[in-house]
């Protein structure tokens, strides 16, 4: 079995690299004890150094198992939370200690080791959910996506909230909400804090900033007990460049590019996918949170870095990191499959979420970042100049056939400056409320899945950073915490309007009611699944309407279930009341027309009712 999968290992097919690299516990010659694995080619003269033999040098040498670079060691008698490492001669001919870079756990910064854990045999209690769970293509799919150290403040000594600690809090909280998936960002070892865990040092080992592996464990556990999907972010691209770890790691570019690619645009080294072993090391990295962690989806960083050369198209496609890309997918799908693969792509690749087999990447969803940065330009514009942008509230609509999008609001928008969601509103402090109601009603009337950051939810006006926790005591003020209540509306209607969610890559659920109105800047639409019906309308000015008259597709009586300037929601109270029937004709030649009342940037959701 070893042989097997050390050569497909070799031949960039292994996802399961972790089984056999690393320090796995053992019960070899009934003697417990650990089995050391490295793979480094270029190695000579390798030993595993610790605290269980001072570090000393000579102690346990390991030996060259393989003619392609692999050695091993048997050390009896270690145990969890062992410190240690690699000493070797690299290929330059120096002495150099390494981290191991199939760790399952580290010190926490600013130390540098790897530490032994056993990660077998935890008691999961998830059985329901892991048989039940599916690709959620025709479910609702509201993630809320957070950085696990930012969520809440640190303990009175400084230290993080451990992975089983927040979940006391973060479940009751996301259940109150109706979200139906938590995304976290990488939970992977990484020194520097303000890489949020997109360079790291250890793939596969779990942030120590909170806890062990067992702990996170649990934390997933507990969510789907709750009912709850967990996604992990994941960067594949690169990785921190400090000494102790991948960087050239045995005195040559083992892991990393050896050409002009080799620095990232963000200043880190960036891996080179054409590399087979490099191939399996991420692959399996990714499969590990999959298999021993039970994580539902993978949203995969940087996809535009994979696809083109430092993400620019100009220089061209990048072959062997596309290829890549398809055989982490299919792989991992084989094995999980009812996994979600989720591209954060920017690039206007084509088929990044078609099946590898017709020649796409193979992903499962990619996020809309063009729906994004057209929607809050958008709604940053003075209402007198918005007729002239007209179209970036219809554009999306033009291509969203063209793949599984999904549609963000997430941590890149409200960093380094960019401001918050609420501060990239236009015009006064009530005007920006009315408007983050607008376009939060927008996000979840729009066909494709939803992710929101945590904050975005009660509209923070501080810009979020890694280093507080975020500012719940605004939710002491009405007009902060009315949001929270209306995504948690939102939420909800979202879970249990069929229309909202069924088929919403299928064109015949969607149609435009009013799209070319520029003069006044309305927009209408019905998504329609079956007899459940429902049709949104936006007024993108600080107009107010007593009776604006709104074409329809289906006769009937329609009731209003959402309005954004309800009182509850700290708006003016300008809604509509009773059931509305539908009137004969109307002017954009569809057969019928609603006569409404319609805030100034108000939205609102009318259903048909039956």
């Amino acid at each position: 079995m070893a042989f097997g999968l050390l050569y497909d290992f070799l031949m960039g097919q292994c996802i399961e690299a972790h089984n056999y690299f690393g320090a796995h516990f053992t019960e070899a010659d009934k003697n417990n004890g650990v089995v050391f694995r490295l793979y480094a080619p270029c190695a000579s003269d390798v030993s595993v150094i610790g605290d269980f033999n001072n570090w000393d040098v000579g102690a346990h040498k390991m030996n060259r198992i393989d003619d392609s670079g692999v050695w091993e060691v048997f050390i009896p008698g270690l145990k969890n939370y062992q410190s240690y490492k690699y000493h070797f001669r690299n290929a330059k001919g120096e002495y150099v200690d390494k981290a191991d870079p199939y760790a399952f756990f580290s010190e926490h910064r600013p130390g540098t080791c790897s530490k032994l854990f056993d990660n077998r045999n935890f008691a999961w209690h998830d059985d329901p959910w892991m048989k039940s769970r599916t690709r959620n293509f025709d479910k609702p799919m509201s993630i809320y996506e957070m950085h696990l150290g930012s969520w809440y403040e640190k303990q009175a000594n400084g230290s993080y909230l451990s992975y089983e600690q927040i979940a006391d809090y973060l479940i009751p909280y996301i259940k109150a909400m109706g979200y139906t998936h938590v995304e976290f960002m990488p939970l992977v070892q990484h020194p520097f804090d303000g890489s949020w865990g997109y360079q790291a040092t250890g793939f596969f080992s779990v942030d120590s900033r909170y806890g062990n592996p067992f702990q996170l464990m649990s934390l997933v556990d507990r969510l789907h007990k709750a009912g709850i999907g967990c996604i992990i972010d994941f960067a594949p691209v690169h990785f921190a460049t400090d000494k102790w770890a991948l960087a050239e790691f045995d005195g040559t570019c083992l892991y990393e590019y050896s050409n002009e690619y080799r620095v990232s645009p963000w200043g880190s080294y960036q891996f080179d996918l054409g590399k087979d072993p490099v191939r399996s090391f991420l692959m399996s990295a990714m499969n590990y949170f999959l298999d021993y962690f039970h994580f539902d989806g993978i949203r995969v960083d940087a996809v535009s870095n994979i696809v083109y050369f430092n993400g620019d198209s100009s220089i061209g496609e990048n072959g062997g990191a596309v290829e890549f890309i398809k055989r982490l997918n299919a792989k991992l799908h084989i094995a999980h499959d009812s996994i979600m693969m989720i591209a954060e792509d920017s690039t206007a690749f084509n088929g990044t979420t078609k099946p590898t087999e017709q020649g796409g990447l193979g992903f499962d969803y990619k996020w809309d970042l063009g729906w994004m940065n057209d929607t809050l330009k958008y709604y940053s514009l003075d209402p007198v100049y918005k007729k002239f942008d007209h179209n970036k509230l219809t554009f999306s609509m033009a291509y969203f056939y063209s793949d599984n999008f999904m549609l963000p609001l997430s941590h890149d928008e409200v960093v380094h400056g960019k401001g918050t969601i609420i501060n990239k509103m236009w015009g006064t402090y009530e005007q920006k409320f009315a408007l983050v109601r607008n376009l939060y009603t927008y996000q979840y009337a729009h066909p494709g899945k939803k992710l929101n950051f945590m904050g975005n939810e009660f509209a923070s006006f501080d810009e979020w950073t890694e280093a507080k926790g975020l500012p719940w005591s605004v939710k002491t003020y009405p007009v902060h915490d009315s949001i929270t209540r209306m995504v948690k509306d939102l939420n909800f209607i979202y879970q249990n309007e069929k229309a909202m969610y069924f088929e919403e890559h299928n064109p015949a659920h969607f149609r435009w009611l009013m799209v070319d109105n520029s003069t006044q800047s309305i927009f209408a639409f019905e998504r329609k699944v079956g007899e459940n019906c429902l049709v949104f309308v936006f007024n993108m000015t600080t107009n107010y309407y007593d009776n604006v008259r709104i074409p329809m597709l289906t006769e009937g009586t329609y009731e209003e279930i959402f309005n954004s300037d309800k009182d509850v929601y700290s708006g003016w109270g300008q809604y509509n009341g009773m059931p509305i029937k539908t009137g004969e004709g109307s002017f954009e030649g569809l057969p019928y027309h609603l006569d409404i009342k319609l805030a100034c940037l108000g939205a609102c959701i009318f259903k048909k009712i039956k």
